[in-house]
């Protein structure tokens, strides 16, 4: 387990931790904001900036990326055609699914616009 550390590419982890970061920004702001405020039965406020909500899912984002860095050089998956198939079955198999299973709660007041808009993100993302 230590080797695979030292052999991944850590420019292009950073690389797309940016690029999921940057999604992330654009998906749930310019993107399809007025839809997750909605979700959140928000859809009339103003959602607060904390330091949390930057840093927090930054933190998550680099963990699932090196995760998933660690797996495509585990499977020695080396083409684009097996990159997405890969993004595919992590994408619906881990993420959406999880997605979609936290959003089911009575904090959330439409879950499936939720699950969705959050799940696609991760599977766009991934």
């Amino acid at each position: 387990m230590i080797n695979q550390f030292a052999n991944l590419n850590w420019l292009s982890i950073f690389i797309a931790l940016v690029a999921y970061s940057m999604l992330g920004a654009l998906w749930f702001t310019v993107l399809f904001g007025k839809f997750y405020k909605l979700s959140l039965g928000k859809a009339e406020e103003t959602l607060p900036i904390k330091p949390i909500f930057i840093v927090g899912p930054t933190l998550c984002m680099f963990v699932i990326t090196v995760t998933t860095a660690i797996l495509i050089c585990s499977l020695n998956i080396g083409s684009i055609p097996e990159v997405i198939e890969f993004a595919c079955i992590i994408g619906f198999g881990f993420l959406v699914a999880n997605t979609v299973n936290i959003a089911i709660n009575p904090n959330i007041p439409r879950p499936i616009l939720y699950g969705t808009l959050s799940g696609a993100y991760q599977l766009v993302g991934i």
